[in-house]
C-alpha cells in the first residue's frame, strides 16, 4: 500500500500530468460549447467523450487522492474538494434525464482549470482575501449609493422619472453612471438641459464614486494578490534559512552518531 502511495503521488506531482489534466479540461471546455449548438445538442460522439472525461477526471482524483500525505490532508485543501464534488456530480448525474443539469456540470468541470493552473488559482485565492475588507468597503459604497438616489430622486423625479422616478431607479442609473457607460450623454444631457444646475450632482458622484470608492476596490485586490504571491512563493530569506535548518538538522543528526 506504501509503494502504490508513493507511486501515485509522484504521478500526481509530475508535470507532464498536470499538462494533460489542462489539455483534457480544455478539450471537455470546447465539447461543452459545441454541445449549445442544436446540430451537435444530441451528437452520440459527444456523450461518449464526455463519458471517457468523466472515466479520467475520476481516475485522477483517486490518484491526488491516494497520492495525498492522508485523506484529512487532502480534504484540507479547498480546491481538492471543488475537484472532487465537480466529479462526483459528473459520477451521481451520469446517464440522468436532466440534461440540462448535466450540461451544466460539464461547464462546471471547465472550471477546475482554476485549480490546476498555478497563476489563476493564486487570482482565485487573492479575491478570496478580499471578502473580509470588501464588506467594509461595500457599506461605505451601500452608504454612498443611498445618499445619492435620495438626493436624485428628490431633484431630478419629475425631470426624469424613467432614470430618477422612484429609489430603486434612482439606484439603478446611479449603477450605470458609476461604470461610466453612456452617463454623460444618456443620463446628464437630458437632465443638464432642464436644469443647468445639476451638473454637481453627476460631477461629484463621479469623482467620489468611480474615482474614490471603486478604486478601494482596485487597491485591496491588488494588495491581496501581492500577500498570495508571497504565501505560494517564499523569499529568499526565508529559502536561506530554511537551508540553514536542514543543515543543523544534519550537524545535530551526525553529532548523536558521533556521541553513539
Amino acid at each position: 500500500m506504501k509503494q502504490i502511495k508513493q507511486f501515485c503521488g509522484q504521478i500526481a506531482e509530475h508535470p507532464l500530468f498536470t499538462r494533460v489534466i489542462i489539455t483534457l479540461i480544455v478539450f471537455n471546455a470546447l465539447l461543452a460549447g459545441l454541445a449549445t449548438y442544436s446540430i451537435f445538442a444530441n451528437a452520440e460522439w459527444i456523450y461518449i467523450a464526455d463519458l471517457i472525461l468523466i472515466c479520467i477526471f475520476s481516475i485522477e482524483i483517486v490518484i491526488r487522492l491516494l497520492g495525498a500525505k492522508s485523506f484529512g490532508a487532502f480534504f484540507k485543501d479547498f480546491w481538492n474538494v471543488f475537484d472532487f464534488i465537480i466529479v462526483l456530480l459528473s459520477l451521481v448525474l451520469v446517464g440522468s434525464h436532466y440534461i440540462t443539469v448535466l450540461r451544466i456540470v460539464r461547464v462546471l468541470r471547465v472550471l477546475r482549470a482554476i485549480s490546476i493552473i498555478p497563476s489563476l488559482r493564486k487570482i482565485v485565492n487573492a479575491l478570496l482575501l478580499t471578502i473580509p475588507s470588501m464588506g467594509t468597503i461595500m457599506l461605505l459604497l451601500g452608504l454612498f449609493f443611498y445618499v445619492y438616489g435620495v438626493i436624485g430622486t428628490t431633484l431630478f423625479h419629475s425631470i426624469a422619472p424613467e432614470y430618477f422616478g422612484t429609489l430603486h431607479d434612482s439606484l439603478l442609473t446611479l449603477f450605470q453612471v458609476i461604470t461610466l457607460e453612456s452617463w454623460a450623454s444618456g443620463v446628464m444631457r437630458p437632465i443638464l438641459a432642464e436644469d443647468p444646475s445639476s451638473w454637481w450632482y453627476f460631477v461629484t458622484f463621479i469623482l467620489f464614486g468611480a474615482f474614490v470608492i471603486v478604486n478601494l476596490f482596485v487597491g485591496v485586490i491588488v494588495n491581496n494578490v501581492e500577500e498570495a504571491n508571497r504565501e505560494e512563493t517564499p523569499s529568499p530569506t526565508d529559502v536561506k534559512l530554511a537551508e540553514v535548518q536542514k543543515e543543523l538538522a544534519e550537524i545535530k543528526t551526525l553529532l548523536k552518531k558521533r556521541d553513539e
